[in-house]
């Protein structure tokens, strides 16, 4: 026996042996129960959710930030028979919600879902305030017959309100939440059930995690005008109110998983977004007594109308020219009005005559129209328009005025889910192990969204996701 042979090859083995221990010591191969991709509203309450089932969670983030659009959020979020509801003597019912929110979708959205979404949304409003979320101001918004779009005393901007608390809890917890992580793949077994996820971090470095269980809630499509125009060719040259990060990464992840993608063309715009800035200017400021006139100083709608109704009309206008007018006294109704005119997009007047003058329309066919609008107000009934929200006259100045014009807001479509928020294949079977919720989501919105309800939905289906995990 050679025994310098022996003795080499004992030392090369020897060698092999540590370098692999030393590799799995510094890289051992990842396994968590769940890796959810999406910080924003609908991502967080999962994570928190599965947390509390005592499951280990990463959240994926490829921004710097979390939130998304929810960041974005001003108007509100919908419930039903809530205690603030019943603090303003507000009277609801599910018949009444439901027909609402069919109304807006135009009789396509997914009953089942709607069903299940009203029937959670005082538990959602409830849960949010247990997080530390102020929800104690009620409002209406457009295509609502009553009051239940809730938001933070004062009328302050609900998103930043959510994300706060939501990012807050996540810290509390000590939630495993990786920023500028972007995940480029899920992973199936043999099986077709989900096995892991692929991710790049912001170095570039490309990693798996083993996980049984992945929830996508990366938000939708807005923010990409190249993918909101090949999905609907009459939006080509609109503005978006959407985030950046809103690029409907969920439609690669899942084109090579046979997921039924659905309403994928119905993209919603709102009717009142800033011409100049981009600023979505919130529906709540309608809901609160603002008007819209054209450039003859005329009002031509109901400013409470569904969304996309009320777009079309604005659209009608001579050289699409419309304004938003409010007063003091609805300023001081709405916290959130004060960002507007902070951003220096409002046009101010002490009196209708100076901002006539400043809006370039007719003084005296602006002032008939305020009268007018002011004698519906105290008359409880709106004789041009039928209009049933008539909260604040416009007596008093100064007067504020934002030129406004439709915006790309929000996309129904998206990925197909049942109601334990699971996704669903081509075959119309769940994915094992494959969740999916909020704006990544299609199908239960129909083919306008009801304002309030994209919070609600992202909460709800949020919850159900990351508590219906294995």
């Amino acid at each position: 026996m050679n025994v310098k042979k022996v003795f080499t090859g004992f030392v090369i083995l020897m060698a092999v042996i540590l370098v692999a221990s030393f590799s799995l010591l510094i890289s051992p191969p990842e396994t968590v129960d769940v890796v959810i991709i999406g910080a924003g509203a609908s991502g967080m309450a999962a994570a928190i959710e599965a947390n509390g089932f005592g499951h280990k969670v990463v959240i994926l983030e490829k921004m710097p930030y979390v939130g998304g659009n929810t960041l974005r959020a001003t108007a509100g979020i919908n419930g039903l028979n809530t205690p603030q509801q019943s603090a303003f003597n507000i009277e609801d019912d599910e018949t009444l919600f439901k027909q609402d929110i069919f109304e807006s979708g135009h009789d396509s959205n997914n009953e089942v879902m709607i069903d299940l979404m009203v029937k959670e949304s005082a538990q959602a409003i409830s849960w949010l305030t247990l997080q530390g979320v102020d929800l104690q101001d009620v409002g209406i918004l457009a295509g609502h017959s009553v009051a239940r779009t809730h938001r933070p005393s004062g009328g302050k901007p609900v998103g930043r309100a959510v994300v706060e608390a939501l990012y807050a809890k996540l810290i509390e917890l000590d939630i495993d939440l990786r920023t500028e992580h972007k995940a480029i793949e899920i992973v199936l077994d043999t099986a077709g059930a989900v096995s892991g996820v692929k991710i790049e971090d912001k170095s570039g470095k490309v990693y798996h995690i083993n996980t049984r269980n992945v929830i996508i809630a990366t938000g939708g499509f807005g923010g990409s005008p190249e993918t909101f125009v090949y999905y609907n060719q009459k939006l080509k040259g609109y503005a978006t109110t959407n985030s950046p990060s809103a690029t409907g990464d969920f439609i690669t992840l899942v084109e090579q998983l046979n997921v039924q993608l659905v309403d994928m063309g119905y993209i919603q715009t709102h009717p009142t977004v800033s011409t100049d800035y981009g600023m979505l200017i919130t529906e709540a400021l309608r809901g609160n007594g603002g008007i819209l006139v054209n450039n003859s100083g005329m009002r031509f709608a109901d400013e409470m109308k569904n969304r996309d109704v009320l777009s079309a009309d604005l659209l009608a206008q001579d050289n699409k020219e419309v304004y938003l007018i409010f007063n003091e006294e609805i300023r001081r109704s709405l916290a959130a009005s004060d960002d507007y005119i902070d951003m220096n997009i409002v046009i101010e007047g002490d009196d209708l005559s100076t901002l006539a003058t400043r809006l370039r329309i007719d003084q005296l066919q602006l002032e008939a129209t305020i009268m007018a609008y002011n004698s519906y107000v105290e008359n409880g009934f709106d004789e041009a328009f039928n209009r049933k929200s008539l909260k604040y006259t416009l007596e008093q100045g100064p007067y504020y005025a934002v030129a406004v014009v439709p915006a790309v807001h929000y996309c129904m479509g998206g990925i197909l889910i049942d109601s334990h928020a699971r996704v669903i294949d081509d075959t119309g079977n769940p994915i094992t192990g494959l969740y999916a919720s909020g704006e990544a989501t299609g199908g239960i919105h129909g083919l306008n969204r009801l304002g309030g309800n994209s919070l609600l939905d992202a909460i709800v289906f949020g919850r159900i996701a990351g508590r219906n995990i294995k």
